[in-house]
């Protein structure tokens, strides 16, 4: 897939990854409604396969390669969340995936990756070390790579994501998607602007990781440079497939800082009792500092994952 992907294109992806995924639920919560004054929706992609919204885009980019591509297996890099999507993905079509991991990835997602059959590299803790090492590792096997964002592939399977929701909540009037990499928030405005142009879409980011705040606030590329936030899966930089795509549709960006996230995270787990990683509490995080201004408003939050290092619970640590 060589341009952004249409609306074909993502009703495709659909249809191929479906006997492979969840069409995850989406939960509400009178008690959060009462506390932020919204209607609010939450899409559980913790409940998705591999535990991810990551599965969507991973099934659809392996099952989509030719065949003749799939013999060396395929490889990226990643901090865990499409790691062991990918290792799932490749486990289906019955070829290698070859990971490389920053060596302070979470423990539970290394885990997940060497039981779904990843071969795992690790490297420092750096998009640069990364780079190099997949690069190192793609020369030595010859795989394929399967990039954890910049790739349209990977871009219309996230799309599904959104796509399901429209359809089982019409009528949002906000969307409220975490942002990392971009892959998830641009499928999710390309699905908005098919399905439900009306449909404001907010991106939510941890302050301590804010280069696509700034990004969008400078209306130029600004890189993440050391990113320090407990959100793991939102430490990365914009690719340049994703980055013109959230310029030109996104509503807003707005970032939260590390304590609201706790906050968010422990109140998902106790009040809803559903576990979610700190990455997908930033949007909830958004959502409570922000709630006047979006007071009686239909807000969908995708929860992007639930991976959660249960040995490193968030309110515990010193």
């Amino acid at each position: 897939m060589n341009e952004i992907p249409g609306r074909e294109d993502i009703e495709r992806a659909h249809h191929l990854i479906a006997p492979y995924i969840h069409n995850t639920p989406v939960l509400t919560s009178q008690s959060f409604d009462s506390l932020t004054g919204c209607n609010v929706f939450f899409k559980c992609e913790n409940f998705q396969k591999a535990g991810a919204f990551k599965s969507r885009g991973a099934v659809h980019a392996v099952m989509t390669l030719p065949g003749e591509s799939t013999r060396a297996g395929v490889a990226t890099h990643s901090s865990g969340n499409h790691a062991q999507a990918l290792a799932r993905a490749a486990s289906l079509r019955k070829i290698p995936a070859y990971v490389v991991m920053p060596s302070n990835a979470p423990a539970v997602k290394v885990r997940a990756v060497e039981q779904y059959g990843g071969q795992i590299t690790f490297c420092e803790p750096s998009l640069a070390a990364r780079e190099s090492t997949l690069a190192g590792l793609i020369t030595r096997t010859g795989a394929s790579e399967i990039h954890p964002y910049n790739d349209y592939r990977i871009i219309a399977g996230q799309a599904t994501a959104a796509l399901e929701f429209i359809r089982q909540v019409p009528d949002l009037d906000i969307i409220i998607v975490p942002v990392g990499g971009g892959g998830l928030l641009s499928g999710s405005l390309l699905s908005c602007r098919y399905w439900s142009p009306k449909t404001a879409v907010i991106a939510a980011e941890p302050e301590k990781a804010n280069d696509a705040y700034l990004s969008f606030r400078e209306r130029k590329f600004v890189p993440s440079v050391n990113p320090d936030t407990i959100a793991d899966g939102l430490k990365t930089s914009l690719g340049s497939l994703t980055f013109p795509i959230i310029m030109q549709y996104v509503h807003d960006i707005l970032t939260t800082g590390e304590g609201a996230i706790i906050h968010a995270t422990r109140w998902i787990w106790e009040r809803m009792k559903i576990v979610i990683e700190p990455s997908a509490a930033v949007p909830v995080a958004v959502l409570l500092e922000n709630a006047q201004r979006m007071s009686g408003k239909r807000i969908g939050i995708i929860i992007s994952g639930g991976n959660a290092d249960l040995h490193k619970l968030l309110w515990n640590q010193p």
